[in-house]
């Protein structure tokens, strides 16, 4: 007697593709990246912009997820277009564009709210990937990095950092304690698995902590996170990667 088979799954369905927004001066930039990102099936190209000031009216129209940033703009630069975009009621992520890995222009794009960046000479595989993490909620900056910002963001006279850290302290309070032990682990690089991992949490209940944390703390992502516990003075450096926000 033979046995009938067991039923074949349905098979997942494919996500719709990422909608894209580039936003260069340059049209051989813009050109470049439409040529290099348009042929993957998972980016959508919804539309391109030539300077910071067009991104608003844009994105109202096209609806992207994410927007490809450059920093470096002459009516308006793409740090004030990211600022002005990040205050808007479901605004989509924004990845900037820089030539340079780690400047005090970078770290002013992450506390505006963008979602990390991408150097222009970056492999095109790369782009993808970062495009699509990012659409996906992950920040997207590299370990080195991620030390570089933290260095640059502790900069300042003594007075500065002082004040810096009873600022963020007072804004740490407003958490309850597992939300802390979250957001420091968050500083510290850790993936959502890794923090379940160490706290003995699951990974859905992390990803509902990291939730709560950005709401309660007015914040955009965890790479802002990091840098509020960085601020406080909450991360053990002594021995410390820093690790990436993965």
């Amino acid at each position: 007697m033979n046995t009938p088979a067991s039923p074949t799954p349905p098979a997942s369905p494919t996500p719709p593709p990422v909608r894209l927004l580039i936003v260069d001066d340059d049209p051989l930039v813009r050109a470049g990246l439409t040529l290099m990102l348009g042929g993957d099936e998972g980016i959508d190209i919804v539309g391109e912009g030539a300077d910071g000031d067009e991104v608003e009216e844009l994105v109202e129209r096209l609806r992207p997820d994410v927007v490809l940033m450059d920093i470096r703009m002459p009516v308006m630069d793409g740090l004030t277009a990211t600022e002005r975009l990040r205050r808007r009621p479901g605004a989509p992520e924004v990845v900037v564009l820089t030539t340079f890995h780690a400047d005090e222009q970078v770290l002013r794009a992450i506390r505006a709210g963008a979602a990390g960046f991408v150097l222009k000479d970056t492999p095109p595989a790369r782009i993808v990937d970062s495009v699509r993490r990012v659409a996906a909620g992950d920040p997207v900056l590299s370990p080195a990095v991620t030390r570089q910002l933290m260095a640059r963001a502790a900069g300042g006279g003594h007075d500065d950092r002082a004040g810096r850290t009873d600022r963020a302290r007072r804004r740490f309070d407003q958490l309850a304690e597992r939300e802390k032990e979250v957001a420091v682990a968050v500083g510290r690089g850790g993936s959502n698995a890794e923090i379940a991992g160490s706290l003995y949490l699951s990974v859905a209940t992390v990803k509902t902590h990291v939730s709560r944390i950005l709401a309660k703390l007015e914040l955009n992502n965890r790479v802002q996170i990091a840098l509020l516990v960085h601020d406080a003075g909450l991360l053990d450096t002594d021995g410390e990667d820093g690790g990436g926000l993965r």
